[in-house]
């Protein structure tokens, strides 16, 4: 298979890394397309994973915000809590086939953790999570939730010691036990076969949305709307509908504190390509060529680069790829909350505070669908102290 997506993504690795990888992706392509591996990969998603997610009307949100009708694909009601659980059976299964004992993972909001330390409990394997300390401070629920799942979990203090810094320590990990360690990558980033394999094991999301948007509208949505930090919950919904040219689609990157403050997450708003995880993309870099840092009041966007295929899709013009601030991002944790009794996660916010933009700008008879990638519990300190510190008692 071609290991890139245009001029993005490749295999830009050490040495020691080059024949593990090509092994993984003579697995993933022999394996996972085989009758055995769907088979056993829908069984756990119908009776553990709790699949088909449901779509869902918001009826609510949608006369809140006084235009196009809005529909939400609850990744938030799987197993975990999250999108993050679909890749981690794919994966898993695949490290049982290679005969690997142990898993590790890196982790930002601490849903992949969670799932990846889930999904080796389930199978019986050893699992270490690598997770920044920033993120651990903010994600506290996970880090327990992780421990309690059987895992160890290793706090990162380099660089910001948020998910970029996590992503370096288990790739270091991984070099030094690629023997017996399966390295469980969280999202559509990284080295070949990594971003290919992610997506098709979430691409799940959009091809039962798009069968369920069927049953429910008679026809396809015209607008797509999924958060970005790598990317892999946005690209699980929009690849079945990219062939449909009258479907636009959008990602929302995180702009933090605003793009011109510098304190923002947002790859494509920088503009620059360069590698980053073994992969070529957008990313942050400063006039050097540096790896500048990300902010994100998300702890699962907080990451300075992006899925290579989303910079593919970036570049040819298929998908369009925005960003909000933080403050907006809030708005649609609380929009959503007051309106549907739905408390999102704070990544999912993202493409929810972009929506309370547009649809109010957009006709009745029109349909967005938006990719709810997980639930707000793990949120509640974060949404907390942010509510507190404006002295938004109302939103409380």
């Amino acid at each position: 298979m071609n290991k890139n997506f245009g001029i993005f993504g490749g295999q830009y690795v050490p040495e020691a890394l080059v024949k593990p990888l090509e092994e993984l992706g003579e697995a993933f392509e022999s394996y996972c397309y085989s009758e055995e591996f769907k088979k056993e990969s829908n069984k756990y998603m119908k009776d553990y994973v709790g699949r088909p997610s449901l779509l869902y009307y918001a009826e609510r949100l949608t006369k809140q915000l006084g235009g196009a009708k809005i529909y939400l694909k609850r990744e938030d009601l799987n197993h975990t809590g999250a999108h993050k659980i679909n890749n981690v059976i794919g994966q898993i299964l695949l490290a049982k086939h290679m005969g690997k004992k142990r898993v590790i993972a890196e982790t930002g909001a601490g849903q992949h953790g969670v799932a990846t330390a889930t999904g080796a409990a389930l199978f019986g394997m050893e699992c270490t999570i690598f997770m920044g300390q920033e993120d651990m401070r903010r994600q506290e629920l996970n880090v327990f939730r992780m421990k309690m799942l059987g895992a160890e979990v290793k706090g990162v203090a380099s660089g910001t010691a948020t998910l970029k810094d996590a992503v370096d320590e288990a790739f270091n990990e991984y070099v030094k036990r690629v023997d017996d360690t399966f390295y469980v990558v969280g999202s559509v980033v990284g080295p070949y076969p990594y971003p290919l394999m992610v997506r098709e094991f979430q691409k799940i999301i959009g091809e039962e949305a798009k069968t369920q948007m069927m049953e429910a509208e008679g026809r396809l949505p015209d607008c797509l709307i999924g958060c970005v930090g790598g990317g892999s919950n946005a690209i699980g919904l929009f690849y079945d509908f990219l062939e449909h040219d009258n479907v636009k689609i959008i990602g929302v990157e995180a702009a933090g504190r605003g793009i011109k403050t510098g304190l923002h997450a947002s790859a494509f708003a920088e503009g620059k390509v360069g590698v980053i995880h073994g992969m070529k993309t957008y990313m942050m870099t400063d006039d050097e060529g540096n790896i500048k840092p990300a902010y994100s009041i998300s702890a699962g966007l907080d990451y300075p680069g992006v899925g290579p295929e989303h910079a593919y899709l970036k570049d040819v013009g298929r998908v369009e790829y925005v960003s909000v601030t933080d403050d907006e991002a809030m708005e649609g944790f609380r929009l959503l909350s007051q309106t549907e009794g739905i408390i999102p996660a704070i990544e999912s916010s993202h493409a929810l505070g972009y929506a309370a933009l547009v649809v109010p700008k957009m006709k009745k008879e029109d349909i967005v669908l938006i990719n709810l990638s997980g639930r707000g519990d793990k949120d509640a300190n974060t949404a907390y102290k942010y509510f507190m510190d404006k002295n938004d008692c109302n939103s409380l």
